[in-house]
């Protein structure tokens, strides 16, 4: 169980360390006044922190996990001590794997409202 919770909170530490709504994209900064652009790059911000669904994908991310992982340990023999630990171990891995799609979501959002107000995103 220590294994599992060691697991649990690296994955939760790489999962924060991710940029999210608070992406700062490379934009060509050539011609473009810093003080409105910090002003629409925060707006923009707001906007992608607001959208929701990035839980929800977790949540839905966790959920998925844990039943292969239960599958996979009642499929391998496991007796219910390990079908428990493989169902914790996929729905921290479906987890992660929810708040990452939901980051990406957002940080698209971030760049699409950058460009649909004239910025010129690189990346």
């Amino acid at each position: 169980m220590n294994k599992l919770f060691a697991l649990c909170s690296f994955v939760a530490i790489v999962v924060l360390g991710c940029a999210g709504a608070d992406v700062r994209p490379l934009v060509d900064m050539k011609g473009v006044n810093e003080t409105a652009y910090e002003k629409d790059l925060q707006e923009c911000q707001a906007y992608a922190k607001g959208q929701s669904g990035m839980g929800e994908t977790a949540a839905k991310g966790a959920g998925a996990g844990a039943v292969v992982g239960g599958l996979l340990g009642l499929v391998t023999g496991g007796n219910k001590t390990g079908i428990a630990q493989a169902a914790g171990a996929g729905a921290v891995i479906g987890a992660a794997g929810g708040a990452f799609t939901g980051n990406q979501s957002q940080e698209g959002v971030v760049k699409r409202c950058l460009t649909g107000r004239g910025y010129r995103v690189l990346n």
